[in-house]
């Protein structure tokens, strides 16, 4: 049986209390699982986040192989594609969780803040970020233009007519989450 949307995000913070605490129960996926997989996948929940290699989300949240559905993009910014992928997750695997997860240190934040748009299409990426700039306190803070990025693509996602169709079904939460790289949390920043 699936899980509620609450449910799976429960299960998400209780698998990063495990790996803060550095008791991962899912070390390694073994041959049984993999197996398993081949017949279809029934993903916990769908996570937009960062392509940073310093943020591998089944390991911070310490879940197995087919645990979670990734889509990955530098600073986690949505694009026609993206919100398929999301979609994808959600209409057919029927995925009861998207998460948007920011992170510290983000690169693409930083080139953003930065205008590091003269590299061949990184102007693309930074283009979608910089309308975040206007909702921030301080807009050279690169941890506050992650914080409050993470939360505005949680906000456009929550807009998309077959997402709000199942968030007021109860069928779909979407959060916004930050991951602190100096002491391995995450924090939920906003929930739908």
């Amino acid at each position: 049986m699936r899980p509620s949307p609450e449910e799976a995000l429960v299960k998400l913070l209780e698998g990063n209390r495990r790996f803060l605490a550095g008791e991962q129960s899912h070390p390694r996926a073994n041959i049984e699982i993999r197996r398993q997989l081949t017949l279809g996948q029934e993903p916990l929940a769908c996570i937009l986040g960062c392509a940073d290699s310093r943020v591998p989300p089944q390991l911070i949240f310490d879940q197995v192989i087919g645990d979670l559905f990734m889509v990955r993009v530098a600073g986690n910014v949505l694009d026609d594609v993206v919100i398929g992928s999301i979609e994808f997750a959600v209409a057919v695997l029927e995925t009861p969780l998207v998460m948007v997860l920011g992170h510290q240190n983000c690169g693409a934040v930083r080139a953003a803040i930065e205008h590091k748009d003269k590299i061949g299409h990184l102007r693309n990426l930074t283009e979608r970020i910089e309308p975040v700039f206007a909702c921030c306190k301080d807009p050279n803070d690169p941890e506050e233009v992650a914080q409050i990025n993470a939360k505005e693509v949680a906000k456009r996602l929550r807009l998309e007519s077959l997402l709000a169709t199942r968030i007021e079904a109860g069928q779909l939460k979407v959060v916004a989450a930050y991951y602190e790289m100096h002491h391995g949390t995450v924090q939920i920043l906003s929930e739908s």
